[in-house]
């Protein structure tokens, strides 16, 4: 089974502050990653690289946004969540912190979401799937670590199946791997007959400013083909999946399901004892770039 395991800073260059190193996990995480006084937060600059956005135009398929950091390999790519943009407080730190190494990175709006063609209503995983490889496949060049937050995870382990070349390493963030199937088929079978009927499901959301996210019966029956945690799962590259044990919308549970279910050997659970579904407090985000930082070293050591 994959190990669980916390985070300490490990200062490994002078030039990369970022490094963390694996240990047995405790209880002493918040200590771990508090940031020392005398250094500011590289996540935290005065200004921000202003990158503009582009559009990548798809023959029979809307377009889609994105914005693109040039810089070195492995290049880094955020797959954000349900109804998502690439604005959010992860994407936007995890282009800073690419900048600062000189590393590419690549955000994106799925079909249908933010400033990307499309109708939302006519959307499937199905759909999503192919955005994201064809952000891979037309805008990323040479190896790629993917960072899927929440339903990202989710497709991120498509690319990665898909894409085995191309991906390098994988990051996921509250990973919900089948999640919306999984609870769909929790609720009772009124309950499933009614929404079936009405072609929406009003999923209760804290995170939603409508305090539900409405999703069409349609996705959520086509999500149905893409589900993974029912088999091995042939994924072989370095995965690490952070997840914060307040989780109330995907259970940490299921990133350790993941690491059960995925062939790749080098496999870690990290997880976060007070961190929430979103994971952007400060802590979480220093975890975040701790992990990138260290799969590029891993990456890098293996290249050379």
């Amino acid at each position: 089974m994959a190990r669980l395991s916390a985070v300490a800073v490990a200062v490994r260059d002078p030039c990369r502050r970022w490094g963390w190193t694996a240990f047995a996990f405790h209880r002493g995480l918040s200590a771990l990653l508090a940031p020392k006084p005398e250094q500011a937060p590289r996540w935290l600059p005065a200004c921000r690289p202003k990158t503009s956005i582009s559009f990548l135009s798809r023959p029979d398929l809307p377009k889609l946004a994105y914005k693109r950091l040039k810089g070195k390999s492995p290049g880094v790519i955020f797959i954000p969540g349900l109804v998502s943009n690439m604005n959010g407080t992860k994407a936007l730190a995890i282009e800073e912190f690419c900048k600062s190494l000189g590393h590419a990175c690549i955000r994106f709006d799925y079909s249908g979401v933010g400033n990307s063609d499309g109708n939302l209503q006519e959307c499937t995983m199905g759909r999503w799937r192919k955005d994201v490889l064809s952000i891979i496949d037309d805008v990323a060049e040479g190896p790629q670590i993917l960072v899927g937050s929440s339903l990202g995870g989710w497709l991120m382990l498509h690319a990665a199946i898909s894409r085995p070349q191309k991906v390098a390493a994988l990051i996921g963030v509250a990973t919900a791997v089948d999640i919306l199937v999984t609870q769909f088929n929790q609720l009772p079978v009124e309950v499933k007959k009614e929404i079936e009927i009405k072609g929406m499901w009003s999923m209760p959301s804290k995170y939603s400013e409508e305090g539900v996210y409405h999703i069409q019966y349609s996705f959520i029956k086509e999500a149905e083909h893409h589900c993974l945690l029912h088999s091995p799962i042939p994924v072989t590259c370095p995965i690490r999946l952070l997840h914060g044990m307040k989780d109330d919308v995907v259970p940490w549970h299921t990133s350790v399901q993941v690491a059960d279910q995925v062939v790749s050997k080098d496999v870690d659970v990290i997880l976060r004892k007070e961190s929430d579904h979103q994971m952007k407090e400060k802590a979480d985000i220093q975890l975040l770039t701790y992990t990138i930082d260290d799969l590029i070293d891993k990456l890098s050591t293996e290249v050379n």
